[in-house]
Order: C-alpha cells, then structure tokens, then sequence
C-alpha cells in the first residue's frame, strides 16, 4: 500500500487542524495541563498520532502568536516518517513569567515536508573540493552581510 495522504489518529477534540486550507501547518493541540516555568521546557502530550508518507518528515514548528506575546518557543522537532508513537511537543518558556497550558490550547504547528533519502557519505579524501567551489564556500555565519 502507498500512502499519499498524511493521517492523524487523535483523542475526539484534540485533532490537528488548519484554520485555511493554504495554511503551511496543523495546529497541535495540549492533551494536558502544564506549567512550564520561566527559562525552562516542558513536554506536552497531544494524544495524537500521525502517519507521513515516505519521503517526507514532520517538523514541529512555533506558533508564531506563543513565541511574539509570551516567548514561548519549540525545540526538538523532527518527526520521521517511520514514527508511530504519540506526537510531544518540546517548549521552551523563554520569558520571565510561568506559562500555563490547558488543554486544547493550540500549542505547536507540524508542516510536513520532502526529505532526501539518497544521499551519499563520501570519505574526505575522496572529494576535490575545487569541483564543488561557490561564491560562498566556507564563508558562514553573518558572511551574507559583509562587502
């Protein structure tokens, strides 16, 4: 059987939803009630489940209302496409105040996206870099910004 639709598989009145149908993301919904006190995470169950198809991955991304009004921001969110298990949502509580979750509260979005799966591990020696060469080269972090 090959899969063509992303599936969720959720408790009744915590299904992932898009308020628009263009929207990149489904909100995720709190399964449960959390406070997460200032500078540190929690891990929030959804009780929902989802199947990706192969060749993309799920990316738990903030919701962009959480982290303007009340610093509350994602971390650790990959999920593969060969993952079965209960979606958690890792957050951050970046401000100076504790951060209450209820539940139902739209807490993260996932967007689903294409993954390479064929890439190719090539040992250093291997590889001329000078076939490989750009403009940018090994010139990282903030170098876009230099004259």
């Amino acid at each position: 059987m090959t899969l063509e639709k992303v599936i969720f598989i959720a408790e009744s009145g915590l299904e992932p939803y898009k308020k628009h149908y263009e929207d990149a993301g489904w909100d995720l919904r709190a399964a449960e009630e959390v406070t997460i006190e200032p500078l540190s995470y929690g891990i929030i169950n959804t009780k929902t489940r989802v199947i990706i198809p192969k060749g993309y991955y799920g990316q738990i991304q903030a919701r962009s209302g959480l982290a303007v009004k009340n610093g509350i921001i994602t971390m650790a969110g990959v999920i593969d496409a060969t993952y079965r298990g209960e979606i958690k949502v890792v957050l951050f509580n970046a401000s100076r105040e504790p951060f209450k979750v209820h539940v139902g509260d739209r807490i993260a979005q996932l967007i689903v996206l294409p993954v390479y799966l064929d890439a190719k591990v090539v040992h250093y020696d291997e590889v001329d870099l000078e076939e490989f060469a750009t403009n940018r080269n090994e010139h990282g972090f903030g170098s876009t910004g230099l004259k």
